[in-house]
């Protein structure tokens, strides 16, 4: 494989002059140009980017940590991070820690060993990520794109899942429903824990009555929803409208409603929550909180970037708004 020496040495140049013709840093001129560019093309020269990395120290690289699941909101929100990136002239380099703790230091520690210069976390409800590891790489910076509390010096990016679930069910209520359901998500999450605490507290607000049974905790994922609405459809007294606290859950309840020959809105109405792609092509198109999901991806980027240049900086801890998408199934 060739060097930069190779080049240099075909050339007639320093070693110095190739880098500068190959990183466009300094004038050269463009006869001295055209021999550098020919004795690459000659020898077929690729610039190593591991070298150019430990020169400059950086690698252009950001590492995510991500528990993937058949939830197209993590899809959809790794395709804005990657998109980010793109456009910054960054790459992504992405690990799924499957909900497993050994996985996700395992992962950590690889990323780290490749001197990624930022880190972004969206894992942590479950496992802490090694503290041990993170204190022997400090000048890693590390945004949270998550809700677990966190200990360390970490950005934090959140969704408002409290009003987001309050949006919802009070949106029910403002068409006309006094008897709602909710199918939450896990409790040991706390996106779920909020969106049914929202839940609570607009029924509460209208002095709805949350019946028994009326509430079901779900997976987050489509056979949750699915089991859910065959849970709720059992009830001696069926209810008029239910919140769903994610659209993954929701599509599983599409499919329990057209199975008992139901029919959205008509017998009954569902807002569901995050607004994945897929919600505009249900039938009816599903009504759902919009999660911002590329404004998050690009909003978690530029305060990773800006902590890189800027290591210095506060710590910061921003929160997006959650925004109700009409559509057709309330």
């Amino acid at each position: 494989m060739a060097t930069m020496k190779d080049v240099a040495r075909m050339a007639g140049v320093s070693t110095s002059t190739v880098s500068h013709v190959i990183n466009k840093d300094r004038f050269v001129s463009d006869a001295i140009r055209e021999k550098v560019e020919s004795a690459i093309k000659a020898l077929n020269y690729a610039p190593s980017a591991l070298a150019r990395s430990l020169k400059i120290n950086q690698t252009r690289t950001i590492g995510m940590l991500i528990t993937a699941s058949t939830n197209p909101f993590y899809s959809e929100l790794v395709r804005g991070v990657e998109r980010s990136c793109f456009e910054r002239g960054y790459s992504l380099v992405l690990c799924n820690t499957e909900g497993d703790e050994q996985r996700m230091n395992s992962n950590l520690e690889t990323l780290m060993q490749k001197r990624v210069d930022g880190l972004l976390l969206l894992c942590t409800e479950t496992h802490q990520p090694s503290r041990e590891i993170l204190q022997r790489y400090p000048s890693v910076p590390t945004v949270m794109m998550d809700w677990a509390p966190f200990d360390g010096d970490s950005d934090l990016i959140q969704d408002n899942s409290l009003l987001g679930g309050d949006m919802a069910t009070q949106y029910l209520i403002n068409k006309g429903h006094t008897h709602i359901a909710c199918i939450a998500g896990p409790l040991d999450k706390t996106p779920a824990r909020l969106r049914l605490e929202g839940y609570r507290d607009a029924m509460a607000r209208a002095g709805l009555t949350i019946l028994d049974g009326n509430e079901i905790i779900g997976n987050f994922e489509f056979s949750g929803g699915f089991e859910a609405m065959q849970m709720l459809l059992a009830l001696e007294v069926r209810p008029q409208a239910v919140f769903i606290c994610n659209d993954a859950m929701a599509v599983g309840a599409y499919l329990a409603l057209y199975q008992a020959g139901l029919r959205v809105p008509q017998d009954i109405a569902i807002v569901g929550y995050d607004d994945i792609e897929l919600a505009q092509y249900m039938t009816p198109p599903l009504t759902t909180i919009h999660q911002p999901k590329d404004e998050l991806g690009e909003l978690a980027i530029d305060v990773l970037i800006h902590r890189i240049s800027d290591p210095t900086q506060q710590q910061q801890r921003l929160q997006l708004t959650p925004v109700l998408m009409e559509r057709g199934s309330a």
